[in-house]
């Protein structure tokens, strides 16, 4: 236990790696880490740079002792490291904003998780981080992989299904709906424990308990739709009172693209001519920011940051190592192997739901069945993203259609057929498994 950690940061140059330094300075105490590589490639390189002279600086100002390097050898910055994170994005920001615009193109909600735009981020993300789950075997076979990068539970399954890589999917939106909750209850979140099971972006709190009892009527009955802890990009727009009293359960800031589906298209259509797609609002703001973090002066995350959508970042990935790390046995809401925590999903598909987390991993709480107000939609989900890893490992068109046409978020397999012909072509650079002569 007294060895140096050695962690790794793939996706090094993004904007949110400030978050993730500033989790690593606040838990030196417990994670005695010696060394932090924060990895990118040639065409992040003035990223990294940027970002990795503020993260320099943020660790000498802390007065820690701990060395950050910067590279762009992947192979060296693996070789006997013992934790690594990936928060890539592949196509960087100007992959995303296809994501958004080809789908609302076609009169489809465009994001970049959910619906169309998931399936071809997934599709370029899938191949990439088996390529490092395989340096992982050779390198730093016994390290653990902590995925952030979106869409977190599609690629936690690729990884799980594809590698023998010890991985934990992680995603802040637990966060975000505890801090909901606690605002309803209007107690601190160390008060209740909230039990989440579902999908990534696709998470129900089946349980809220307080004070020996659950409380979930009260809180159902006092759902904010404005929540100032919901992501940054999901509108305002309320639930339909009357379907979330019969649910049951609580559903997550990303189920308005589900349950308020042409709410939310109507929003975006008007957001996408007044200010552009999220993606190009996002650019802007991380534009700013890397003027910001240019700043020699500068040796903390700055408070602009949260406009990005990283809130809380730092606190679940950071808190996710030291669980693993210290064998806290501390309770989770991440991504795993399902193992039956779902029973009506098969054994080896990853599902998001609430973990113990110790230096075995995480390993689920015992979950009711799901309720048949949301077993069917998490059945057909859970499909979609089978059919989505799938089509990323084998370049299968026909799975890549499969998965759009069982999203609920596409209406038809013609708008299918389309919608994945222009993101193909878009992101052909990407997508050498669909190109294949």
């Amino acid at each position: 236990m007294n060895k140096k950690l050695k962690i790794v940061t793939i996706g090094g140059g993004s904007s949110y790696t400030p978050e993730i330094i500033e989790g690593f300075i606040q838990r030196y105490h417990e994670l005695p880490i010696g060394e932090i590589w924060l990895v990118d490639v040639e065409a992040g390189r003035e990223k990294l740079e940027i970002v990795g002279n503020l993260a320099k600086r943020m660790v000498e100002a802390a007065g820690i002792d701990c060395q950050v390097h910067l590279t762009l050898d992947r192979r060296a910055a693996l070789k006997d490291a013992d934790f690594v994170t990936t928060q890539l994005r592949v196509g960087q920001l100007d992959a995303r904003i296809k994501d958004e615009r080809i789908p609302l193109s076609h009169g489809l909600i465009g994001q970049e998780t959910n619906g169309a735009g998931g399936l071809a981020k997934a599709l370029r993300t899938i191949p990439v981080i088996l390529d490092i789950c395989r340096d992982m075997e050779e390198l730093c076979p016994d390290a653990w992989l902590v995925n952030f990068t979106n869409p977190s539970g599609i690629v936690t399954e690729a990884v799980i299904k594809h590698s023998r890589i010890k991985c934990v999917g992680l995603c802040n939106l637990s966060q975000s709906m505890q801090r909901m909750v606690a605002e309803i209850l209007g107690v601190d979140k160390s008060r209740f424990l909230l039990q989440l099971v579902g999908l990534n972006h696709f998470l129900y709190g089946t349980h809220v308990y307080m004070d020996g009892k659950d409380v979930m009527p009260e809180v159902l009955k006092n759902l904010k739709y404005d929540s100032a802890h919901k992501p940054k990009n999901i509108p305002d727009i309320p639930w339909l009172q009357e379907q979330i009293q019969h649910l049951g359960v609580i559903p997550c800031p990303y189920h308005q693209y589900y349950y308020t589906t042409s709410d939310v298209l109507e929003n975006q259509l008007h957001d996408y001519k007044e200010h552009g797609t999220r993606g190009e609002v996002v650019k802007a703001v991380e534009h700013e920011l890397f003027e910001l973090y240019k700043n020699p002066d500068l040796h903390e995350k700055p408070k602009q940051l949260e406009q990005r959508g990283g809130a809380y970042y730092s606190e679940a990935a950071c808190e996710l190592i030291s669980a693993i790390y210290n064998d806290k046995n501390l309770l989770m809401t991440v991504n795993v192997r399902n193992n039956g925590a779902i029973r009506s999903l098969p054994d080896n598909v990853a599902i998001e739901t609430t973990c113990v987390i110790g230096r075995y991993g995480a390993i689920p709480l015992n979950n009711d069945a799901l309720p048949s107000t949301v077993s069917g939609l998490v059945s057909v989900m859970k499909s979609w993203e089978e059919m989505a890893v799938e089509a990323a490992v084998t370049g299968s068109y026909g799975a890549a259609l499969q998965a759009l046409t069982l999203n609920p978020l596409v209406p038809s397999g013609k708008v299918a057929k389309q919608v994945l012909d222009e993101l193909l072509e878009a992101h052909r650079e990407y997508l050498p498994q669909f190109f294949r002569a």
